[in-house]
């Protein structure tokens, strides 16, 4: 198994674009890391630098202690997996599987690894079959196991699952990561990293997280933290379905207390937490954040309650997503499903600020002042 390091990584295209400025990162044997941000944020850049594919403009990427940047990408030891499955439409499944190997290793050996990784993906039954004979995820499993014959020490995802429907998808994830545990167990090369765009691919499969916007790095942590503690308010909008509520709102300062207003007659009085973070902020707004789950519905007349009218009603089955209007404010509460309520438009509602749950980011930079302190 290897790491990956890469030192102040930079990528500058002929015409000045500067796509990644100064990326540092540092990527654990056997780890499962996930690159994920919105389109254009270059993270499939970068993983292409990682696989020899793009040079390097400034900085260093190592491999297993080795600098990379001049290697070819088959002499790098790692084997990528892309989005559009790239399979030879002539070859059966098992020579697509066997190609890279032919010439390289025995056919005795060779018969042995494609047979082991057909078992590990369950597609053995395929093996005689070509791609245009399959479905779009039975290609992306001969994809990943034409990766595993090579026995490579660092494996590249770009977008793999982005062609599948919705329900396929949700299965293939699952296989993936069960994978890159079956690997682990073995211990076999199973340093992986992951490109989507996909927040909730990036949640469920990642050991850690590596959230990039406009070519930097925003945070990288493990995906709960990521959740519950995000270093900065892109961070905290883009993490999580649905998003994060997010809102500037006017400080209102009496009597010691600091508490952040919603139109001309509601106010929030801020924990002793929260309002310690505003020490020395001289701002008169704040970004308050908080999500989903920590408003939560109550009884009218109950003590820091503030009333809500529901503007639009999203029904998930064992939930519903209530969208409020507080103030002029919209926020979305989650609320479980009911069979003695049925949410209506224009019902108002109760809702209690859960705030020793929520965050405060600074309106111009965006940091969490959490991280101030």
């Amino acid at each position: 198994m290897t790491g990956i390091q890469l030192h102040s990584v930079e990528k500058v295209y002929p015409n000045g674009f500067k796509a990644l400025h100064g990326i540092d990162l540092e990527i654990h044997d056997g780890e499962f890391m996930v690159f994920v941000g919105p389109s254009g944020c270059a993270k499939s850049t970068l993983l292409r630098m990682i696989a020899g594919l793009e040079s390097v403009s400034e900085g260093q990427i190592v491999i297993q202690n080795q600098c990379v940047n001049d290697t070819l990408p088959k002499d790098r030891g790692i084997a990528m997996v892309f989005q559009n499955y790239a399979l030879y439409p002539h070859m059966t499944v098992y020579k697509n599987m066997a190609f890279s190997l032919i010439g390289k290793e025995s056919k005795q050996e060779i018969d042995r690894r494609v047979r082991e990784a057909a078992e590990k993906l369950e597609i053995t039954s395929l093996l005689q079959r070509k791609p245009g004979q399959l479905s779009g995820g039975q290609c992306q499993r001969v994809a990943v196991g034409r990766a595993i014959v090579r026995k490579p020490k660092v494996f590249l995802f770009d977008e793999p699952l982005s062609n599948l429907d919705a329900k396929l998808r949700v299965s293939m994830r699952v296989q993936l990561i069960d994978l890159h545990n079956q690997l682990k167990k073995e211990g076999v090369g199973a340093t992986m990293i992951y490109v989507t765009h996909d927040q909730v691919e990036a949640m469920t499969m990642g050991d850690r997280i590596c959230v990039l916007n406009r070519g930097q790095i925003m945070q990288v942590d493990k995906p709960v933290n990521l959740y519950h503690s995000p270093a900065n308010r892109f961070v905290a909008e883009f993490i999580g379905s649905p998003s994060m509520n997010l809102h500037d709102l006017a400080l209102s300062r009496q009597n010691g207390d600091i508490g952040l207003r919603l139109g001309e007659h509601a106010l929030l009085t801020l924990p002793p937490e929260l309002q310690a973070q505003l020490g020395g902020y001289h701002h008169n707004e704040v970004c308050l954040g908080i999500r989903p789950e920590y408003l939560r519905r109550v009884e009218a007349g109950t003590p820091n309650a503030l009333a809500a009218t529901i503007m639009t009603v999203e029904r998930m089955g064992n939930e519903e997503l209530l969208h409020c209007d507080i103030g002029g404010y919209r926020f979305i509460t989650r609320v479980a499903t009911r069979h003695d309520w049925d949410p209506l438009l224009g019902e108002k509602i109760w809702l209690d600020f859960a705030l020793d749950r929520a965050h405060l980011f600074d309106k111009e930079t965006g940091l969490n002042l959490k991280q101030r302190h």
